[in-house]
């Protein structure tokens, strides 16, 4: 779930108003765009880039290491299939509202290929200085200056707030890693986690949850082998037991999932669990200066 300058990617839904935005961002920050997908306008041209009818077809042309896509709803499961079996293994899903089924038939897919999906519902990746894929602010300096603070978070605005939190105390970001804010999503809090330990530019972590589900309790897991510091804020702590608040996935059943269970278990693991996201700052800033 790092993508770096080097690495391909296609956009599939490139020539819709969305698509056509953010590639234009994307590839002016560095990413390398090598075409699109759009079977209503195979062999065409957008923004001088190659438009294939799937993503199969551009695979026989090109070297794809990564998709993003820009799909509505119900045409995600095919676009993720197309670009499951055009080899893709890394497949970034913005999209919202996808039919839960959908989105449990196109993971269990990717997982048995080797692919590995970003989202559903995710703001996207940055790796600070060489790839954006999505739409996170990651042209604007005041929120993303290169650094050695991986950022994971299930929630795009929260992220980007957290990322603004870090510049702001002299900090920067190596990469940011949106996972998505549905209940069901390919990359977990714990991969995440893992991906940026295993991170030779990344010297820290901070770390955005939310109430609702397991994901920050199983991370917490993997936390207690990591020898980088990690500050977590987790979103939702004032909410009503049994009360859906914000992304599909935040709702808790059970203890299991609440504010005080996941602080619990991140304590345990050595995460330092703040109040705000500019804590979550604060305490790396004095954590790198330890």
């Amino acid at each position: 779930m790092i993508i770096r300058g080097n690495e391909s990617v296609l956009v599939q839904g490139i020539t819709g108003k969305q698509g056509t935005f953010w590639s234009g961002h994307m590839r002016d920050y560095g990413t390398n765009i090598i075409g699109g997908v759009n079977p209503k306008k195979a062999g065409t041209q957008h923004m001088d880039l190659p438009v294939w009818g799937t993503a199969v077809d551009a695979a026989k042309e090109q070297a794809i290491d990564a998709s993003i896509l820009f799909i509505p709803p119900l045409g995600v499961k095919a676009a993720v299939l197309d670009a499951v079996e055009a080899g893709i293994r890394k497949i970034v899903v913005l999209t919202e509202h996808i039919p839960v089924q959908d989105v449990m038939y196109f993971v269990a897919a990717a997982d048995e290929a080797g692919a590995k999906i970003i989202g559903p519902n995710t703001a996207g990746l940055v790796t600070t200085g060489e790839s954006m894929v999505g739409f996170m602010p990651a042209f604007n300096e005041r929120i993303f200056k290169k650094g050695s603070v991986g950022v994971i978070s299930r929630s795009g605005s929260l992220g980007t707030l957290i990322c603004l939190n870090l510049v702001q105390e002299g900090l920067g970001i190596s990469s940011f890693v949106g996972i998505g804010g549905d209940p069901i999503i390919g990359t977990t809090t714990r991969d995440a986690l893992e991906a940026l330990d295993r991170d030779a530019d990344t010297t820290a972590i901070a770390l955005i949850g939310e109430i609702g589900g397991t994901m920050e309790e199983e991370a917490s897991e993997y936390a207690q082998t990591m020898t980088k510091p990690i500050a977590c804020f987790i979103a939702g702590s004032a909410a009503p037991a049994g009360k859906k608040m914000g992304h599909a996935g935040a709702i808790v059943m059970g203890s299991r999932g609440s504010f005080a269970s996941k602080k619990s278990a991140l304590e345990a693991a050595g995460v330092s669990v703040e109040a705000t996201p500019s804590g979550v700052a604060r305490f790396l800033k004095e954590a790198s200066a330890s």
